[in-house]
């Protein structure tokens, strides 16, 4: 591996450093962002049998918040249970948006390393390029020089496009977790929301 990066020459080091934090950010959302975290199953049952013995209070409100991303849009609803049913959902929609945004953490930049790396690779190929011209002479070309030039050329067009499509694979997916993942909390305060006002049975 290391033959692998000296002949990939200085270039390689940008893509190397992307390919870590783009690891990093995989294993960290991988963990994060799980079902029994992010939206427990039996969180609206429990909530609702709460609520029919004690009603709402901030006790509860506060203690859902910190429970989980749907403990949280759940508390929105409840903090707001009795105004009417359109300020509700707007307060579950609101607080939905903030959960999403949350569970973004680090895509962003997940994306942009898929966007990036194959314009680092590109620009080690122009740097071996450059090497491949700079070993001509009008005595004749430089061997040794010539092939330096085409490895970083190659290396770093190589290891740019092995970086960007994991990036890129993992980008989309944990997006599209992420989506999955607010439309059910979303769905599921709307549940408590009418199991409350017993237009619902649990």
């Amino acid at each position: 591996m290391l033959s692998l990066i000296q002949a990939a020459g200085w270039p390689i080091w940008p893509i190397i450093i992307a390919s870590i934090v783009a690891v990093g950010i995989i294993i960290e959302r991988m963990w994060a962002l799980r079902l029994k975290i992010i939206s427990p199953q039996d969180l609206v049952s429990k909530v609702f049998s709460e609520y029919q013995r004690n009603g709402v209070n901030s006790e509860m409100i506060e203690r859902l918040k910190k429970h989980s991303p749907l403990g949280e849009v759940l508390a929105a609803g409840l903090k707001n249970i009795k105004k009417s049913r359109e300020i509700m959902k707007e307060s579950i929609e609101e607080s939905g948006r903030a959960v999403a945004y949350d569970l973004s953490r680090y895509l962003t930049t997940l994306g942009t390393i898929a966007a990036l790396s194959p314009l680092m690779g590109l620009f080690g190929t122009l740097v071996g390029m450059i090497e491949i011209f700079g070993s001509n002479s009008p005595t004749g070309s430089n061997p040794a020089q010539l092939a330096y030039g085409i490895s970083v050329a190659l290396y770093n067009a190589a290891f740019g496009i092995l970086v960007a499509i994991p990036s890129m694979i993992f980008y989309r997916y944990f997006r599209a977790k992420v989506d999955g993942f607010v439309l059910e909390m979303e769905l599921q305060a709307l549940k408590l929301i009418e199991m409350v006002h017993g237009e619902r049975e649990n």
